[in-house]
């Protein structure tokens, strides 16, 4: 698995975007906005950017294909007790106080 995040890490822009790593401690989702906002347990998010001021994850788009993706990720790792490592985009553009997801790999 380790392999696999090295690989992900080589494809993606170098940044200093948050990424933590934790088993699904809750997500919410709202109708009102589309909101989906998760939370893992564990250890709070490393090298998170200064607008995300609290330890919640936020899908960016719901309605993109990557978006309903990360959705199902988040469901199926939290019915299988699995761990997460969510990585995040360097960016607070859904909601100005949470990073928004770049990437999640599901371990275990």
């Amino acid at each position: 698995m380790r392999i696999i995040l090295l690989i992900l890490s080589l494809f993606t822009p170098f940044s200093f975007a948050g990424e933590q790593t934790g088993k699904i401690g809750g997500f919410y989702a709202r109708a009102s906005d589309n909101l989906h906002l998760i939370f893992l347990e564990g250890n709070h998010s490393t090298n998170k950017p200064a607008c995300a001021k609290y330890s919640y994850w936020l899908i960016k788009d719901e309605h993109s294909t990557s978006g309903k993706s990360q959705f199902s990720q988040i469901l199926a790792a939290k019915l299988a007790n699995k761990t997460v490592t969510i990585k995040g985009l360097n960016t607070c553009s859904r909601w100005a106080d949470g990073e928004d997801i770049n990437y999640i790999v599901i371990l275990d």
